[in-house]
């Protein structure tokens, strides 16, 4: 949870810079007030795509909210096996960015691991489109209603306005790919 704070400290700092009340920075990147209020107190998840939207609109770097740092390279950024910059959203979902260090990327790319879970699914809309690779174990994916199994070496390229969200199955713990556009 400290990772979840300090994300809200980071969207707490943006707003007082821009100088925007909640309603105004909900307002402006279609965020409920309610949602975006409880992410500035840093007490439960804040999903990718909140970020994103507010990333987007104020043309800022996604990993300056999500890991506070600013990417500063413009011809290539190799990141090494196992080393990306990581957040641990929940116990249940970890990301770990493969892109970090590039500035003005076309696409967020992260191996997102997700925990088994009786929890509900957590679901998320963003503009753009989504690629996901499975890497490992199997998922159950659901797109606006739609539930569809992913096994190991599967992929699905989607419309990520559309409410999305995922679960790992088998009791085991999956491993995927996912681009973000």
């Amino acid at each position: 949870m400290d990772e979840i704070k300090q994300i809200a400290e980071r969207l707490r700092g943006l707003r007082d810079t821009l100088e925007l009340t909640i309603e105004e920075l909900s307002a402006d990147c279609d965020i409920s007030a309610e949602e975006y209020r409880q992410a500035e107190t840093g007490d439960s998840d804040i999903s990718v795509s909140m970020l994103q939207k507010i990333a987007r609109k104020y043309n800022i770097a996604l990993d300056a909210l999500m890991f506070g740092e600013e990417p500063k390279m413009n011809s290539y950024f190799l990141t090494r096996a196992g080393k990306g910059v990581s957040v641990e959203r929940t116990k249940v979902y970890k990301y770990q960015s493969l892109a970090a260090g590039f500035i003005h990327r076309d696409a967020d790319p992260f191996i997102v691991t997700v925990e088994p879970t009786d929890a509900p699914m957590h679901y998320n809309s963003h503009d753009g489109q989504e690629f996901n690779y499975v890497l490992e174990g199997r998922m159950m994916l659901s797109i606006n209603g739609k539930e569809l199994i992913l096994n190991e070496g599967d992929s699905l390229y989607f419309n990520s306005k559309l409410p999305h969200g995922m679960k790992a199955l088998d009791g085991k713990t999956v491993r995927f790919l996912a681009v973000i556009m």
